[in-house]
């Protein structure tokens, strides 16, 4: 006989995402976020993801693959998600009256919108993101932001949230932008479990500069911690004493302390420490100098890096970054 908790499970639906679709549509787009809610589904009570485009009929992506759809968009009623995919060809594409048509009635029966990349110019052909903050792919936004004057475009930004509304920017940013979905649906153990699956962080720094936090640390649980986190993470260069991050969140430096050590198992110095050196490691191996990368780090010299460097890893930047470019040229070969 099944428990209540299985019959519970069986008779309650999971979100349904639907996928706008179309041609020349960029495939990594909507594979990457779909992806993410599949192997979500093995994981949690899931999604149902819904393919659909304008009319219904198979659309041919930029790569000329032909991708299935399972609906027309008019016979969508009610979406939890909807995902609108971009395309190398915008803002071209989304000039079509048809598809900015679906865009609309879409997003209007759907609680959350996502674009992904040059999506965004969909949204706001279509005045949903009038007086909104979005991004979209870095070598897009200016168009972006000259086109639509009264939408703010943060050109650096991986992904944004304003209201309904979130984009991302081009590609992989996708990816990232699904697990803060998840997160919100299921929770940062869901994200973080499908993050370590696919083999991407689970979180990246506000910047398409692309540095990031590793899967290693623990989430934050309570509102103290995860607003000093998210301080520290907007811009992580600043000073960071334990009095102002004290102060920032409306508590003692001794509370301070207490939270982050029970939570995150580091002071607030050690975790300003572990993102300083998580931006510097991704600054050496995309070529920077070791005195760029502390100047750039928040660092007060290159011998400070060198210090707290070697202490994390046990070699200095110099010799990480000797060894990366040669782990990179060997795997290229």
């Amino acid at each position: 006989m099944a428990s209540s908790g299985e019959v519970q499970r069986r008779e309650t639906k999971p979100p349904r995402i639907g996928v706008l679709l179309f041609d020349g549509v960029k495939m990594l787009d909507f594979v990457g976020p779909a992806e993410v809610f599949h192997e979500a589904s093995q994981r949690t009570a899931g999604y149902e993801i819904v393919p659909i485009s304008v009319d219904g009929k198979d659309v041919v992506s930029s790569m000329g693959v032909t991708v299935g759809v399972q609906a027309a968009a008019a016979d969508i009623d009610a979406l939890d998600t909807l995902i609108i995919p971009g395309t190398e060809q915008a803002p071209e594409v989304f000039l079509d009256e048809g598809l900015l048509a679906a865009v609309a009635e879409l997003a209007a029966r759907s609680r959350r919108v996502a674009s992904i990349c040059t999506a965004a110019f969909a949204l706001a052909a279509v005045g949903l993101l009038d007086g909104r903050t979005t991004t979209t792919h870095w070598k897009f936004a200016p168009t972006l932001a000259a086109t639509f004057p009264s939408v703010t475009v943060k050109a650096d930004a991986i992904f944004v949230h304003d209201g309904k509304y979130h984009s991302s920017a081009g590609v992989a940013a996708g990816i990232d932008l699904a697990l803060a979905l998840l997160e919100d649906d299921y929770g940062a153990d869901a994200a973080r479990s499908v993050a370590q699956l696919l083999l991407v962080y689970m979180k990246r720094s506000g910047s398409q500069s692309q540095f990031s936090a590793s899967l290693r640390g623990k989430p934050p649980r309570s509102n103290v911690a995860k607003t000093v986190t998210d301080h520290i993470h907007d811009d992580p260069t600043r000073a960071h004493t334990v009095d102002d991050l004290a102060h920032h969140a409306g508590v003692s430096p001794r509370h301070l302390a207490r939270v982050m050590r029970d939570e995150l198992g580091l002071s607030p110095a050690e975790y300003v420490s572990a993102i300083r050196l998580d931006l510097a490691v991704a600054r050496l191996e995309a070529g920077a100098s070791v005195a760029e990368t502390a100047s750039a780090t928040g660092y007060v010299s290159p011998v400070s890096l060198r210090r707290a460097f070697v202490g994390r890893f046990g070699i200095t930047p110099s010799e990480y970054q000797r060894r990366f470019q040669t782990s990179r040229a060997t795997a290229s070969r």
